[in-house]
Formats: structure tokens, sequence, C-alpha cells
């Protein structure tokens, strides 16, 4: 038996390099020279190779370095195609490259060029593709050099002058083309909310309508805070603010809820009154500003109470909160003691005023007024609830038709 497995020891590294018909007549020659059978030497055999480092297999190349090249000349010329759709344009075009003497080489890689497979174009471009990516990046990751100025905040600011601001987009089911857009200021310490209407999201008009909102709000603005949205991260609104001496604070990227008060009153104060439509003309813009300016302002800033968070705590890993009284932005704005004694006595003037019931009345009759302009816009019987998002349509702005709603009379 010793002797036995020094002789297949002996044979071992030879029947490892062997092909497969040399290895069929090792095995014969040493089952005929031991008696052994042959499918239990195969196993014994398999049991030594397992331990024996077994020597790599070289592929012997088919395609060289000309060949390589060639292709290389090929993508980059018909504007860099995957192997699937560069593999017919060569068939098709590679005498006529060669007869106008734009692709230069010999008549054996002519050859391999017609018979190379897509997955062997894509496997030689790899190197070229990967080189390729690095160069043509859609965009640098990460803040720009306007947003890496400016601090990221996580937490929440509760007082009076720290203001957060958002973008509302009425778009419909479509982003296609220019619509409105709906500039949402919010003021943490009181829940004064102002908002202004803004056709498309150029820079301008939107520092512009912000300047609008800063003019008309009862009090000082001390920070302003937004997302990462290039409508507020931008050197035009950050020089304004270094100039007034605000902080000027963002969000982290793709964190919505880290602005949560904002969204809580883009959908009580923007969505819930205006719906999901697509808002697009001069005359639903003005529409929107007048009641932007006039009487949803009021009603929501006069009439409207507001529950604040005083307390948050866990027990068991749940958590609890603690809220205090429901109050209206003007009666919180007036018990901050941030107002002036004029603007106080301006904002008490107003108050003792305005009527609520005529107030609510108003905003109806104007959102039904909106809701008529859309109708005539489409020049056709519109049956699609105001108040539920848009399905997106990639084709042209269609509507499923559904139970006939209106807003409110």
């Amino acid at each position: 038996m010793v002797s036995r497995k020094q002789y297949l020891q002996t044979l071992l590294s030879r029947y490892l390099k062997a092909r497969k018909r040399q290895k069929g007549s090792i095995l014969d020659e040493f089952c005929r020279n031991t008696g052994q059978n042959r499918k239990y030497v195969i196993r014994k055999i398999s049991r030594l190779a397992s331990t024996e480092p077994r020597p790599p297999r070289k592929r012997v190349a088919h395609y060289g370095q000309e060949t390589a090249r060639a292709l290389e000349t090929l993508w980059k010329m018909f504007d860099y195609p995957c192997g699937q759709r560069l593999k017919p344009l060569i068939g098709m075009e590679l005498d006529r490259l060669l007869r106008l003497r734009e692709l230069k080489v010999s008549a054996l890689t002519t050859k391999k060029l017609r018979t190379i497979s897509p997955a062997t174009i894509d496997r030689l471009l790899r190197p070229k593709k990967e080189a390729w990516k690095v160069h043509h990046k859609p965009g640098p990751k990460g803040p720009g050099l306007i947003a890496k100025k400016i601090p990221l905040r996580t937490g929440t600011t509760v007082r009076v002058g720290a203001v957060d601001m958002d973008l509302v987009l009425h778009c419909g089911s479509s982003t296609a083309g220019e619509y409105g857009h709906s500039l949402s200021v919010l003021d943490l310490g009181s829940a004064w909310w102002e908002g202004e209407a803004v056709m498309g999201r150029a820079q301008r008009r939107i520092f512009s309508a912000l300047k609008e909102i800063e003019a008309r709000s009862p009090f000082v603005w001390k920070s302003i805070h937004s997302d990462n949205d290039n409508a507020f991260i931008n050197g035009q609104l950050y020089d304004y603010a270094e100039e007034r001496h605000y902080g000027f604070t963002r969000s982290r990227p793709y964190r919505k809820n880290d602005n949560p008060h904002i969204e809580q009153k883009n959908y009580t104060h923007v969505r819930k009154p205006l719906g999901y439509l697509r808002y697009d003309t001069p005359t639903e813009l003005a529409l929107i500003q007048d009641l932007y300016r006039h009487e949803l302002r009021l009603f929501k800033n006069f009439f409207q109470p507001v529950m604040m968070l005083e307390r948050k705590w866990r027990v068991s890993g749940r958590p609890k909160r603690t809220y205090g009284p429901a109050k209206t932005p003007y009666h919180r704005l007036l018990e901050s003691g941030q107002l002036s004694p004029e603007k106080a006595r301006e904002l008490k003037a107003l108050y003792l005023s305005l009527n609520p019931a005529e107030l609510k009345r108003q905003i109806d009759r104007k959102l039904a007024r909106l809701y008529e302009l859309y109708r005539k816009k489409k020049k056709r019987l519109i049956t699609v609830d105001p108040y539920k998002k848009q399905v997106p349509s990639m084709v042209t702005f269609l509507v499923s038709e559904q139970s006939e709603l209106r807003l409110p009379d």
C-alpha cells in the first residue's frame, strides 16, 4: 500500500497538468500496474489533488491589442455605444470605414472584428469605459461651494424671528414647462405664516418674493432656514443674509423630516386650500397671489389656533408628548414681547376690524374662481379631485375620469 501511494504521488503532478485524453492514459497505466479499480483511483486522486496547488490554466488570447485599439476607435466614432449596439454597426459600416481610410487595421484584425461577439466587445472596452465614466460624471457629489459655507441645522429653534422657508410646486401631473410655485415662510416661535406665488423657480424671483414677505412680516427676522434647493442655496441669498446678519442654516440633504413644521404648513395652508392642480397662467397666479396677501394670511394667522410641543420624553421606548394650550399666531406674537408698541397696536387694530365669517366666504369665493379658471383653461369638462395628487403622465397632461368634484362654493 505504501508503494502504491508513492507511485500515485509520483504520477499526480503529471496527471494534473495533462489534458483529458492524457489523463485517461495515465489512469490506465496506473490501474494495470497496481490492479486497483479505476473509480477508486479517481476518488483517491481527487482527495490528493484538493491539497495540492493546482497550476493556473492560461487562456490563449485570441484578440490582441490591435483589435482592442480598433474597437476603441469605433466606440468613440459611434458615440460610445454598448457592445450590443456596436456589433451591428461594425457589420454594416466596417467596409465603408476601411474604404474611407478612417480605420487602418490588418486583414487579420478585420476578420476578427467581423466575428467578435457583443460580450467580448464589452470585455475589451471595459477599462476604457471605466476611465470614461470617471471623467464624465453627471455632477459633483455632495453640496456645492456655497452650501458648504451654510451650516446644517438638525434641531428646531423655537423663537420669534427664526424663519423656515420652502417651495410648493403647482405642477399637476407633469413637471414639464413653467408653472407656478408657492413660497411658504413660517416663523417657528409664533407659527406666523406668509406665502407668495411665483412663476417658475428662478432665483431672482424667489429672492424678490422673500423680500416681499419680510417687508410685511410683523416681527424682525433673526435667522432663516431652508432645504438644499438651489432656489435658496445661492450666492444672492447668502450675501443678503450676511449683510443683514441673519443666521442662515440648511437641513441635511434628502431628509424631509428636518423641516417638519414648514412641511406641515405646506399641507394645511397651501395644499388643503389650493389642491394639487396645475396652475401655470398669469391669471391663476395673480388670483393665488391676491389670496396669499389678503384673506388667507389674515384668516390663518388671526383665527386659526396652533398647538405647540412643550415637552417630549420616552416611557418604555415609546415617545410621550405634552402640548401647550392652542393659541393663534397673533396671540403668540403679542405674548412674546418681541413686537414694538406701534406694531402691536397696529396688529390689534387690524384684528378688531376683521370678520372671520366674511374672510372665510371671500376665501371660498376666490377658490371657486380659481377652479373655474382652471376649467376654462382646459376647454373641456374636468372631473378630477383637486385635493388628490395627480397621476404622472409620460405623454400629456390627461387625468382619469372620476366623479365630479368642485371646490367649496
